[in-house]
């Protein structure tokens, strides 16, 4: 019997694109829409900047490098 070929479920994202301290822009930066869910009314640019954060933290601690502080976020 042939088994049926499942697609798997495809994660929510949203984009943005990101203006640092030092004016340079990272584009189209995802963010999953898990993480812009919040029930206590803070503002989705605010999320999306504190996961934006939390990533370039990451990058950070394996890169050895770290971004400027971000300027602005803005969705895509």
């Amino acid at each position: 019997m042939a088994g049926r070929n499942k697609k798997a479920a495809k994660a929510a994202f949203q984009s943005f694109n990101v203006v640092y301290a030092d004016d340079s822009l990272s584009s189209n930066r995802r963010v999953s829409a898990e993480l812009l869910e919040n029930p206590y009314g803070e503002e989705v640019l605010e999320l999306a900047r504190l996961a934006i954060e939390k990533q370039d933290d990451e990058i950070a601690q394996r890169s050895g490098m770290r971004k400027p502080r971000i300027k602005s976020v803005k969705a895509v």
